[in-house]
């Protein structure tokens, strides 16, 4: 009896999770199709979708920072726009995602460059109106005094606003990026297979595959997450990370 039920155990380990087990065995195992007539799932099928799934990504972001960084840089450090920046922040929230696609696939055709332009279009806001603020928020005294000493215009947005305006900037990183990981999922509409295929497509992959998408898509976008939290970390001087700690432990002892 006690026998039976370990091999029970070791041949059928998302009996005891309920649906998360039997996610998660669809993540490593591969099964057939819930059509029948095909395999799906398993380490290989899940590693090729999370690939394209991070190419789509990277893409779009580098595409939004291309664009929205250098426009929040501009407008922040001349002191202007701010009406244009928080506009097209609004605006571009505001955009329905799937329209979009649909849009650029009747323009464009379906494919990558499709879906890139679409999601860097949900990326681009967080980081122009962030960099806009950052920029804002910048210790005017420290900027007249840069002036003073002979700097360049070009200069004091490298070497002094930009260094201050850091964290802030990478918040609305932060914030495009899980923005367009969690909107990637619905790049397969458009033609790329990304991990939102799994969640789509349940007449093929059934319940299990599209509890394993999401699961798949929120780890991706928590490891991405990290990773910037460590690059932000690594980006901000030491001074400010000391006067961040500080307000944190002052907010607490008010508490």
């Amino acid at each position: 009896m006690i026998l039976d039920l370990i091999s029970s155990a070791n041949t059928m380990p998302g009996a005891f999770l309920g649906p998360f087990g039997d996610a998660i065995e669809f993540i490593f195992q591969p099964r057939e199709s819930a059509t029948g007539g095909v395999e799906v799932g398993g380490l290989k099928q899940v590693a090729e979708l999370t690939a394209t799934h991070l190419e789509v990504t990277i893409l779009a972001l580098a595409l939004s920072l291309a664009i929205g960084l250098p426009i929040g840089l501009y407008l922040g450090h001349k002191g202007t726009g701010e009406l244009l920046a928080v506009g097209i922040g609004n605006a571009g929230r505001a955009i329905p995602e799937l329209a979009l696609i649909a849009f650029m696939a009747a323009a464009i055709g379906i494919g990558l460059l499709n879906v890139t332009i679409a999601l860097a279009v949900l990326g681009i806001p967080p980081i122009l109106t962030n960099t806009f603020v950052a920029m804002r928020q910048v210790d005017r005294a420290s900027v007249e005094a840069a002036r003073g000493v002979g700097m360049t215009e070009m200069q004091i947005v490298r070497k002094v606003e930009m260094p201050l305006a850091v964290p802030t900037i990478m918040g609305g990183v932060r914030t495009a990026t899980v923005n367009i990981v969690a909107t990637a999922t619905i790049a397969p509409l458009a033609g790329v297979l990304t991990l939102g295929d799994l969640i789509l497509s349940r007449n093929v992959y059934g319940a299990a595959g599209v509890l394993a998408g999401a699961i798949l898509v929120a780890l991706l976008a928590l490891a991405l997450e990290g990773t910037l939290a460590l690059v932000q970390r690594r980006l901000t001087s030491p001074g400010l990370r000391k006067e961040s700690r500080w307000r944190r432990q002052r907010l607490r002892a008010n508490a």
